[in-house]
C-alpha cells in the first residue's frame, strides 16, 4: 500500500531511508511541488548535481514511449538515475499506457518522480500510481499551518519576526506561498541581522502604508466607511498589488472571521479567538459583531462573482469590480449596523465549500446582489 507524506515528512523519510523507485508529487501549491522535487533531486544526485544521470520530461510534450526507454536505462557511474515528469495530469490514456509496467514494476536503479497540480481519477495510469507511489501532498496549507510555515522559511533566510510582521506577512500574502518567499528574501537583505523584522519593515518594502492590510480593509467595510474601504483599496492597486490577490486576500480574511464567529457561538473561548486574529482578547467580540450573517453571506457571493468576472477577462477596468464590492458591502454594513445579531443568539450556517482565489470559502443561502 503506497504511504502518504507532506513536504515536511518527505524531508525526513529521505534522511533516514534514501530515495525510493517511484514518487507522486501531486497539489495546486507551486512552491511545495517545486520544493519536494528540489528534494528529491539532492538525495538522488547529490548536492551538486549529475546531468548523465537525470533527465526531465513534460506531459504535455513527451511521449509515453521516450519516458518509458528513460526509466530503464541504466546509470552512468552512479548507483540510481532521476526521472521527473511534470505536468503528468497532461498525460492521456494512450501516451500513459506504455507507463503502467513502470508504475507495477518499478525499476530498482531509477528514482521516477510524477509531479502534477492534481490527477484524473478516472484514468488506469492515475489508478496505479495511487497504489504504487509515495504520494507527496502538496495542497494549499491551511490557515493553521501558515504560521509555523512563515516561521520555518524566516528561520532559513536568517530573520527574525515580530508577530505582527509575521501576521502581516501571512494576509497580504495569503494567496500565494512563493509570494512570502520573496518578500522574506527582501526582507533578508533590507533588515540588519541584529534586530527583529517589524510590520512597518514589512510596510516599507512592499511599498504600502501602515493601516492598509486586509484586516484594515474589512474593518473599514464592516464599519460602513466606504471612503476608507476604497482609499485602502486604491494604495494597494497603486503599490502593484494584482487585483486578483486582493479580492483572495479578503475572502481569506472574511472566511477565518467567519470560523472565529461560529467557534465563539458554539461555546468557543475568546482568548483562541484572539490569538486567531491577533485581537486584544477585550476588543474580539465587539470587532466580530460588525459581520452579521447577512453581511457574511452577501460578501461571499459577491467574492464568487467578482472572482468570475475578473478571471473571465470579460471586463478591461477591474478596479471598478473591486470598487463595486466594496462599496456594495459598506452599503450592507450600514444598512445592517442596528439588525447585528450578537454572537451568543446566532451563527452562520455549515454548507457546502467552494473555492475563490485559492481561498476556501462557505457558500451560503442565495441573497440578491445590490
Amino acid at each position: 500500500m503506497a504511504s502518504t507524506l507532506n513536504h515536511l515528512q518527505l524531508e525526513s523519510s529521505l534522511k533516514q531511508q534514501g530515495p525510493g523507485c517511484l514518487y507522486l508529487v501531486v497539489g495546486e501549491e507551486d512552491l511545495l511541488r517545486d520544493t519536494a522535487v528540489s528534494a528529491l533531486t539532492q538525495a538522488v544526485l547529490g548536492v551538486e548535481g549529475d546531468a548523465f544521470n537525470c533527465e526531465q520530461f513534460y506531459g504535455d510534450e513527451a511521449s509515453g514511449a521516450d519516458i518509458r526507454n528513460s526509466i530503464a536505462a541504466v546509470p552512468v557511474f552512479a548507483a540510481r538515475r532521476l526521472v521527473v515528469v511534470k505536468a503528468t495530469e497532461k498525460l492521456n490514456a494512450r501516451e500513459s499506457e506504455p507507463l503502467l509496467e513502470c508504475v507495477n514494476s518499478p525499476v530498482e536503479s531509477t528514482t521516477v518522480v510524477f509531479v502534477s497540480s492534481k490527477m484524473d481519477g478516472r484514468l488506469k495510469f492515475s489508478q496505479a500510481l495511487a497504489r504504487s507511489a509515495v504520494v507527496v501532498d502538496c495542497s494549499p496549507l491551511r490557515d493553521a499551518q501558515l504560521p509555523a510555515w512563515i516561521s520555518r522559511e524566516a528561520e532559513r533566510a536568517g530573520l527574525r519576526l515580530e508577530e505582527t510582521a509575521a501576521q502581516l506577512l501571512q494576509e497580504v500574502c495569503s494567496a500565494s506561498l512563493y509570494s512570502v518567499r520573496r518578500e522574506l528574501e527582501k526582507l533578508a537583505s533590507y533588515v540588519p541581522s541584529d534586530r527583529a523584522v517589524t510590520a512597518a519593515d514589512v510596510y516599507q518594502l512592499r511599498g504600502m502604508e501602515p493601516g492598509a492590510s486586509v484586516f484594515d480593509l474589512a474593518l473599514a467595510i464592516a464599519e460602513g466607511r466606504r471612503g476608507r474601504a476604497l482609499s485602502i483599496l486604491a494604495r494597494n492597486l497603486e503599490a502593484g498589488e494584482a487585483p486578483l490577490r486582493i479580492l483572495g486576500s479578503l475572502a481569506w480574511q472574511y472566511r477565518r472571521i467567519w470560523k472565529v464567529k461560529e467557534s465563539l457561538a458554539q461555546g468557543g473561548r475568546e482568548g483562541e479567538a484572539a490569538r486567531n486574529l491577533r485581537m486584544d482578547p477585550g476588543k474580539v467580540r465587539t470587532f466580530l459583531n460588525q459581520f452579521s450573517e447577512p453581511h457574511l453571506a452577501l460578501a461571499i457571493r459577491l467574492f464568487l462573482e467578482a472572482d468570475g468576472r475578473l478571471k473571465g477577462g470579460s471586463s478591461s477596468r477591474p478596479k471598478m469590480i473591486l470598487e463595486r464590492v466594496l462599496l456594495t458591502l459598506c452599503e450592507e454594513s450600514v444598512g445592517m449596523r442596528t439588525q447585528a445579531t450578537p454572537l451568543s443568539q446566532a451563527s452562520p450556517k455549515r454548507g457546502a465549500t467552494r473555492t475563490v482565489s485559492n481561498v476556501r470559502t462557505i457558500k451560503s443561502r442565495n441573497r440578491p446582489v445590490r
